[in-house]
């Protein structure tokens, strides 16, 4: 007898979908789904973190993990979160004292095979390190793995459990299989069994009495689950971590790694810094400019020209300058050439006559004679080597030279330097300020590069240039790779104060959202991030005015890598 489709079937089909829906929804795990909460949140720190406890006082800060019977044990100091290489460490446990030995990893180790047993331990650790001793005292939750669960009595049971809950309720629990997929499928089923009713309503029957009993007792039980921190579920290394709230898990080992460090905060008052944009110049004292004082052609002087980077001394020949005379210049200097041979031939015949009657005249007159005639013979002569002789060029000042304008056979112009003489290792830096302030002797400049530098106030203008008042200061200590004409940020102290904690450049790292950040030292593995604004103080400091409190632990190297911990 052939089957047909009529609405009694349908009917029936739609009664059994609804009905093997409830059943599957029964027993699979609630799906979650966005804009809903079904238990709990996930705990912070994955389950393959292994077992472990802390503890601080006000010297020491020390971490305790249990991985593979043994006792891990990293010991820090707490304001810094420097390593403690050099301690003493002593266990009271369950199995009574012990002493921990340095494990070659900058922690400390010790065999605990009583970790093995699930529970709850409370130590007592005694450290002796720097001159100190300090009792810590932790506790230490070992927890019991959760057992499997019965398996479904019976063949078909056991079927049932293996073929159908357990592929369910996975597809469900990861998505895969959505509420409409589930109603599709409920609602193929019913079809079939309202079929199979119309023609065998007794095998139909057994065939759903035994999926409700085998969804009652399989699809509902939970699947096996490691406990957090088991033998069965910790991994060979813990692994850093960021929380949904942006703090982050490091592992005490991790943060030996990327070297991080920590700085106690506390209310200073300090003298608040204006930022100022300055250059590199040279020192006025320690350079010079070489320039000529006639028009005249460049000539090299012997070992040619000095080049650029070539240090001098003061005194030493850089250049050689040969007028340049013009025909006008040379019909001049004849025409005086021939006055002074007439003014000369004059004076000798004055001279002579003289000499002839030097009985009757006085001796005075043959000397003024003389010297007129010895005065009329120099000028003759110098007026034959001014236009042979070379003018010489030499260095005001010792120093290298960082800036030429020469070439043989060039025409110096006098109002052009031919040489910039500069010392290396005597700068100062000039700024420019739109207003006029009251700054302290000290100050600091920031390169581009990050780098530093140490600035002694030296004065600044009273006129204006270009709208702005120049201020200028000189550099201590070496200079380093600088140069005349580098740009730098001078940050300048002014007399009004300014209370805040201060914290190096290195602590405060952008965040996603570009505000300014540093990440507070909560406990010894836990780290969160806190919105700060910050005040330029110095050249490696700035000013953090609001956003954290005094009494913070505050990450002041590794703070950028902690940054990237995704």
């Amino acid at each position: 007898m052939k089957a047909s489709v009529t609405p009694r079937t349908i009917l029936l089909a739609l009664i059994l979908a609804v009905a093997s829906l409830v059943v599957m929804l029964l027993a699979a795990p609630s799906i979650a789904h966005e804009g809903h909460d079904h238990g709990a949140p996930p705990p912070p720190v994955s389950t393959t973190i292994a077992p472990r406890a802390d503890a601080s006082s006000e010297d020491f800060e020390i971490v305790l993990v249990a991985r593979d019977g043994r006792l891990q044990i990293f010991l820090d100091t707490f304001r810094g979160n420097e390593p403690v290489h050099d301690a003493t460490i002593e266990i009271d446990g369950p199995q009574g004292t012990v002493k921990a030995e340095p494990d070659g990893a900058g922690g400390y180790g010790v065999a605990a095979p009583w970790l093995e047993q699930p529970g709850d331990y409370a130590l007592a650790i005694t450290v002796q390190a720097r001159g100190m001793v300090d009792i810590l005292t932790a506790s230490l939750v070992i927890p019991a793995p959760i057992a499997a669960p019965p398996v479904a009595a019976g063949r078909w049971g056991a079927i049932i459990d293996s073929a159908l809950a357990a592929d369910l309720r996975t597809r469900i629990a990861d998505g895969g299989m959505t509420i409409y997929g589930a109603l599709a499928a409920a609602f193929a089923a019913g079809f079939l069994v309202a079929l199979l009713l119309r023609r065998r309503p007794a095998t139909a029957a057994a065939a759903l009495a035994l999926a409700l009993a085998a969804s009652d007792s399989g699809l509902a039980a939970p699947l096996p689950v490691a406990a957090p921190g088991s033998a069965a579920a910790v991994a060979a290394r813990d692994i850093a971590q960021r929380f949904p709230d942006g703090a982050l898990f490091v592992p005490k080992s991790t943060q030996r790694i990327l070297g991080i460090r920590t700085l106690f905060t506390e209310v200073r008052t300090y003298a608040r810094s204006v930022e100022l944009p300055g250059r590199v110049i040279p020192d006025p004292n320690r350079a010079g400019y070489v320039q000529a004082s006639v028009a005249g052609r460049l000539v090299p002087p012997p070992g040619g020209f000095p080049r650029l980077g070539a240090r001098v001394a003061a005194g030493d020949l850089l250049a050689l300058v040969q007028p340049a005379i013009n025909s006008a210049d040379s019909t001049a200097q004849q025409l005086q050439a021939r006055e002074l041979e007439q003014q000369m031939a004059l004076g000798e015949r004055r001279l002579e006559r003289l000499r002839q009657i030097q009985s009757v005249v006085a001796r005075a007159q043959i000397e003024d004679a003389e010297l007129e005639l010895a005065g009329l013979r120099l000028r003759r002569a110098n007026l034959d080597r001014a236009p042979r002789e070379p003018e010489r060029l030499v260095a005001p000042v010792s120093g290298v030279v960082a800036s030429v304008q020469a070439i043989a056979g060039q025409i110096a112009d006098p109002v052009t330097a031919i040489y910039l003489i500069i010392d290396p290792d005597s700068l100062w830096v000039e700024a420019l300020s739109f207003e006029v302030r009251a700054l302290a002797a000290e100050a600091s400049g920031r390169l581009a590069d990050g780098g530093a530098l140490s600035l002694v106030y030296r004065g600044s203008g009273l006129a204006d240039r270009n709208q702005a008042v120049p201020i200028q200061f000189s550099i201590e200590g070496k200079a380093g790779a600088l140069r005349p004409g580098q740009l730098l940020t001078v940050l300048a102290r002014s007399t009004a104060e300014r209370r805040g904690i201060a914290l190096p450049r290195t602590a405060v790292v952008r965040g996603a959202n570009g505000q300014s950040i540093v990440y507070a030292h909560a406990n010894a593995e836990r780290f969160v991030p806190m919105e700060i604004r910050v005040e330029p103080l110095d050249g490696n400091h700035v000013l953090a005015i609001s956003g954290i409190e005094p009494g913070r632990r505050i990450v002041v190297q590794g703070a950028e890598l902690l940054n990237q911990v995704r």
